[in-house]
This record gives structure tokens, C-alpha cells and sequence, in this order.
């Protein structure tokens, strides 16, 4: 018999009016028995945004017939007041404060896929969104200090980082290991539900140490398939057979744009491991992959664009097409919130893999302050990361590459220096492959010019 270990939880979203997103993660809660006595507090800044997403909640409760009470406020504090766990899935300033994040870059010759991890466009997304988390940490240690919480917010390292650094217990998640690991097992054509696996690194960059059927070792064969189907130099129209990540998982995340994983085949067979972000991605991160258009074209044959993306799209979608799958089948997701808060519940253990403070004893190879993606156990007691040790040292070094602009726009969102910042872009491995110091430091202050009114007082130019 279980035990319950919290009686009707608060769980609050931060950023609830994004509607797929939110809408998905408030399904997968109401899938767990032991949630559906919550109360869901639903928050955004922009009432007629969070209107519809409140509404749909309220018919979904109805549908199920549970005793779930739904909230909606656009008060921040109060949204936090008593909150047991907290979810954080906003972005500051749209689609508008995006378009200077990847087109100041372009204008140098930095050109990112998304531009939201690390590079340019991910420092500034970061910077832009500083205010808004510290608001949320100033009002949650004063109402809410023992919630924990969850970030869904990119830069994940960044922002987890800078959470937990406020004094709020955070854990930072994303769905690239689920989705990597599930597109290996169907590329390898065994069940998902029989592989196990090691996997550990920093977000976007974590590494699948480990992938296994039983005593079998997978690895040989994973290298064997993916050198095969995915060589440098292959056009779209050869990969177009090929298998891509188009199942549940892909859908939930969206960011494996499946047949083409020239760029992380490039880096396993290079480095040893695969990596747990799509190659698309992945080729902002390290700089042998997009030096120019045309070896960019090489390795990525058909262009993905997430700005463009989200041009072209309502970032809402179809609310009334998610509410009828939810109607029809409420099953959770391969998302890992609904599963933490559950387990924080319920007592029902689980292992998820977050993103939480290295404090030098997780993996022991890269900084204390570094933000690591590990497994973690998840009960009554909370977010409890494992500790791997060393990374094999090539894999570390990869990843204290990324590491050192992400330590550097936390430490510019900390102490308010504006030269950290230019610090965190000059030392970004693209940029650094691509430009010179002085061209470097010209696209960084006007990227501050351009962000300026978003982004923390101290770090406004002039």
C-alpha cells in the first residue's frame, strides 16, 4: 500500500498560457491518481493567452470527473503562495526579443539553428529572462520557500543554474535523453521497454554512456548502423528513407528532425559517444559543423530553422485538438514533471534525469558550478541526483567547452558585470571559431543595445 506523503498538493505553472506545452504537462498530472486531488494554480502574464488554457483545464476536470480544483491569476505571488512544487515554462519577450538573438548574430556570420542553449542567442535569452526569475525567487523564498521546482525554460542550464544559486531547490528538465534513446532503440529495431542505459553530461550535451539489451552491449551495433545511414556528405533526398524520430516522443518534443544525424555520428565516431541533442542542434554547440553555408548544407542537407519556425506558426496551436486526446486518452507523457510531482506525492519512486547543481561531486570532471544533466531518484525526499564520477575525459572536455559560457552569463546575472557577458559570447565555441575578438565584442554590445529594456539594470549599456 502506498503512502501518501503530501494531502492535496498546490502545483503551480509559471508560463501556463503557451498553450500545447502547459496544456500537455497539466494531462500528464492529471494521469497520476495520486495528483488529481492538487490544485493547479494556472499563471501568465497575459490573461488572453492563459484564459483559454484555464478553461480547457476546467473541461478536462469536468470530462474525468475529478475533485482537481483549477486556478487562474496573473499574480505571480500569489500563483506562488504555498505552492508545493512549481513549474517554470515560460519565454521572455516572444517571438520579437528571439529575432535579435538570431539575426544580430547572422549579421556576423553566426548562424544558429535555435540559438537558445548557449552562442549568442542562448546567452541572451538567459540575460532577457533574469528579471522575471528574480522576481520569482525574491516572492517564492518569502511564500513558498521548501517548494521545489521545476524549470522547462531554455537556456535550461543557465536558468537552473541561476534558480538554484538564488536559493530555490531546482531541477531543470528536457526530453532529449527520452527522444535520443527511444530513436536509437527503434533505429536498432529492439523494444524500448528492454533497453537500459547510462547517460550523464550537462543539457543538450549529455552523453549515452551506456546502452544496453540485457548483457548486451549495444554500442558496436549503434556505431555500426548510424556510420552507415548517416555519412557526411549525404543528401536530404538519400536520408529521406531513413528512420526518424516521428513517434510520441518527437511529437512531444519536437527537436529530432529525424533522418539526418550526420553531425552526431560525426561526433561519435570522432569522441566515442553519442550525444543527446538532435544534430541540427547539436551543430551550434561545437565548431566543426557550420564554419561556412556550404559545410553547414554538408552536414545538415535539408535546413532546420526554429525561428523561422515560430514565424510562421501560432506558438498556441490547437488547444481544442489536445483537449480532445486528453478526453479520449489520459495516459502521461515522456515528460518527467508530472512523474517528479507524483513521486514528491505519492512516495512512488522514480528516476528521471534532471539537470541540477554539479557542486564537484556529481561528475567530478567538470566545475563545481557547472550545471550537470544526470540521473536523479525522485520520492517523498525530493529531487536526489546520482553522483557518475569522472566523464571519460574527452566527453568533459566537450562539455566544459559549453560549460565555460554558461558559468560566465550566470555569474554576469549574479554580480550584474557586463564584461562577463562579453566573457560568456567571446568563448561560446562557434563564435570563437568564426570571429575575431573585436567582432566578437562589437555583436555583443549590440545585442545589449537590443535587449536593453529586458534585460537586468546593471548590465544596460549607457
Amino acid at each position: 500500500m502506498t503512502t501518501t506523503f503530501v494531502k492535496n498538493p498546490k502545483i503551480t505553472l509559471i508560463g501556463a498560457g503557451g498553450f500545447v506545452f502547459p496544456f500537455r504537462l497539466i494531462g500528464d498530472i492529471l494521469s497520476f491518481p495520486a495528483l488529481r486531488d492538487s490544485t493547479l494554480t494556472l499563471m501568465d502574464v497575459n490573461p488572453d493567452k492563459l484564459g483559454p488554457v484555464a478553461a480547457a483545464t476546467r473541461e478536462l476536470v469536468d470530462h474525468h470527473g475529478f475533485p482537481t480544483t483549477v486556478e487562474e491569476t496573473t499574480d505571480r505571488r500569489a500563483a506562488l503562495d504555498g505552492a508545493d512544487i512549481v513549474i517554470i515554462t515560460f519565454q521572455v519577450g516572444g517571438v520579437e526579443s528571439y529575432r535579435h538573438d538570431v539575426e544580430i548574430p547572422r549579421k556576423y556570420g553566426i548562424d544558429q539553428t535555435v540559438g537558445d542553449t548557449v552562442g549568442p542567442g542562448g546567452v541572451f535569452r538567459f540575460l532577457r529572462s533574469v528579471p522575471a526569475y528574480a522576481q520569482i525567487a525574491d516572492d517564492a523564498l518569502e511564500v513558498c520557500p521548501d517548494a521545489t521546482f521545476i524549470n522547462y525554460a531554455n537556456p535550461m542550464a543557465m536558468a537552473t543554474a541561476y534558480l538554484n544559486a538564488r536559493g530555490l531547490r531546482t531541477v531543470g528538465l528536457c526530453h532529449s535523453v527520452q527522444g535520443t534513446t527511444r530513436m536509437l532503440a527503434r533505429t536498432l529495431d529492439v523494444p524500448y521497454d528492454e533497453i537500459s542505459y547510462r547517460c550523464a553530461g550537462i543539457n543538450h550535451q549529455a552523453w549515452i554512456l551506456e546502452f544496453m539489451h540485457g548483457t548486451e552491449d549495444l554500442y558496436p551495433r549503434v556505431r555500426e548502423v548510424m556510420a552507415e545511414r548517416h555519412r557526411r556528405g549525404r543528401g536530404a533526398e538519400d536520408l529521406a528513407g531513413d528512420d526518424g524520430d516521428h513517434s510520441e516522443a518527437a511529437d512531444a518534443a519536437s527537436t529530432y528532425e529525424g533522418g539526418n544525424e550526420q553531425v552526431r555520428t560525426s561526433i561519435m565516431n570522432a569522441f566515442g559517444y553519442f550525444q543527446t541533442e538532435s544534430s541540427h542542434h547539436a551543430s551550434e554547440y561545437l565548431p566543426y559543423f557550420r564554419k561556412t553555408p556550404e559545410l553547414a548544407k554538408e552536414f545538415i542537407p535539408e535546413r532546420w530553422d526554429y525561428y523561422e519556425i515560430c514565424v510562421a506558426h501560432d506558438d498556441q496551436g490547437d488547444i481544442d485538438a489536445q483537449l480532445d486526446k486528453l478526453k479520449a486518452e489520459l495516459a502521461p507523457s515522456v515528460e518527467y514533471g508530472a512523474s517528479i510531482a507524483n513521486s514528491i506525492v505519492s512516495g512512488v519512486p522514480t528516476v528521471i534525469h534532471g539537470n541540477v547543481p554539479n557542486n564537484g561531486a556529481l561528475i567530478t570532471n567538470l566545475p563545481a558550478d557547472a550545471c550537470v544533466e544526470v540521473p536523479c531518484l525522485v520520492d517523498a525526499r525530493g529531487v536526489q541526483p546520482t553522483a557518475i564520477g569522472d566523464l571519460p575525459p574527452q566527453l568533459a572536455a566537450l562539455n566544459r567547452t559549453n560549460v565555460n559560457v554558461q558559468t560566465l552569463a550566470v555569474r554576469a546575472a549574479l554580480e550584474g558585470n557586463v564584461e562577463n557577458v562579453h566573457h560568456a559570447v567571446a568563448l561560446d565555441p562557434l563564435t570563437a571559431a568564426l570571429l575575431t575578438l573585436e567582432d566578437a565584442r562589437a555583436m555583443t554590445e549590440e545585442l545589449l543595445a537590443a535587449h536593453a529594456e529586458r534585460l537586468p539594470e546593471a548590465l544596460r549599456q549607457g
